[in-house]
């Protein structure tokens, strides 16, 4: 903490111990914020997966500022292309938009009002409490004078013992690419059209969901918010069950230059074993990244939440890109069995040997 010449410590205000690059970001964004809203920009919420029990859900969304449509207009995000395929999406647009910082959520389940505050980077992660029968429901959220716009939301019944937690790049999704270029392609050149599911694997992750009717399916990711409109597309188009995605704001932090992608999946797994602390998940990931180490940690953090780790092993060329194979293999347990294999098949056979498909 500085001090002041007669050597007495001086108290920072919340701004002053933000990062230098976070202020800059802030900074930054109430610019182009003024720029837009006075070229005619709106709020616009942007609706996420959520999940919840009975008695709470955490809604999930982030507002942006988007150009009013026409009246009579069709939405630029419906017009057909004239080569018959669904409108090409390049990453590097939903980087284009302007996040709203602090502004008022509201959300409109079971009958109730609740009143939420987004983040610095427009993004909104509330728990709210409510009274809602176990399924699917609807969440109506708006802010100012947006439109309503409409966010799933899984209610997960009592007696719910299995979830399933899977990991995005190169686990459902084959990226081929060096991990120094990887997020920069993926997030802004990549058409989400060139996008490559991994073989096997929303058949497998499908067949862990039937197994387990009503198991929430969580995809944790160290993508983006930003890109979270491009990865529902991808998994529904490539017909993996629906599930909420778990990812986290671009840029700096109050604190930190770059975020922690390990920080966030370790708080997050955290934070669904005490959610749900009956429940039993199955862990999927790839020996690409840190997966086995997290999970690893994971297991000997909460023993009776892990019902199984399933490690997608990358191809040899794959390994290469990927910096080379983890050297975190783990040996799992009768209760908490590890299996490994290169592709969805081969994993759901394993769990499969185990009772668990």
């Amino acid at each position: 903490m500085p001090e002041s010449r007669d050597k007495t410590p001086i108290a920072l205000t919340p701004a002053q111990m933000m990062h230098r690059a976070a202020r800059i970001e802030d900074w930054l964004h109430d610019r182009r914020e003024g720029f837009a809203r006075k070229r005619g920009y709106r709020p616009m919420v942007i609706p996420f997966t959520g999940y919840g029990s009975t008695g709470w859900v955490r809604i999930l969304c982030r507002v942006l500022l988007a150009k009013p449509e026409k009246p009579g207009s069709v939405p630029r995000e419906k017009k057909p292309r004239t080569d018959g395929r669904d409108a090409g999406i390049r990453g590097w647009r939903s980087f284009t938009s302007v996040p709203v910082k602090a502004v008022i959520v509201t959300i409109e389940i079971s009958g109730e009002i609740h009143e939420v505050e987004a983040d610095r980077g427009g993004v909104v992660d509330a728990v709210v409490q409510v009274s809602l029968t176990p399924g699917w429901h609807v969440a109506r959220l708006h802010t100012e004078n947006s439109a309503v716009q409409e966010a799933p939301v899984l209610i997960v019944a009592p007696g719910t013992t299995r979830g399933i937690v899977s990991d995005v790049d190169d686990t459902v999704m084959v990226t081929t690419l060096p991990r120094p270029l990887l997020a920069a392609w993926n997030t802004f050149v990549l058409d989400e059209h060139a996008r490559v599911p991994t073989p096997g694997m929303a058949v497998f992750l499908e067949r862990l969901a039937a197994a387990s009717p009503g198991a929430p399916v969580i995809y944790l990711s160290t993508g983006a918010w930003n890109v979270a409109p491009t990865l529902t597309r991808f998994l529904s188009r490539n017909l993996y069950p629906s599930g909420a995605l778990l990812l986290t704001d671009w840029g700096p932090t109050h604190d930190r230059l770059f975020r922690s992608g390990r920080e966030h999946k370790r708080e997050n797994l955290r934070r669904l074993a005490l959610e749900f602390p009956d429940m039993r998940w199955i862990l999927i990931g790839d020996d690409g990244q840190h997966d086995e180490a997290i999970y690893s940690e994971f297991m000997q953090e909460f023993p009776g939440s892990v019902a199984a780790v399933a490690i997608r092993q990358l191809s040899p060329s794959e390994a290469v890109l990927a910096g080379s194979r983890s050297k975190d293999a783990v040996e799992g347990t009768e209760e908490s069995p590890w299996v490994y294999g290169p592709d969805g098949s081969s994993l759901a056979n394993q769990l499969a040997e185990y009772g668990l498909l």
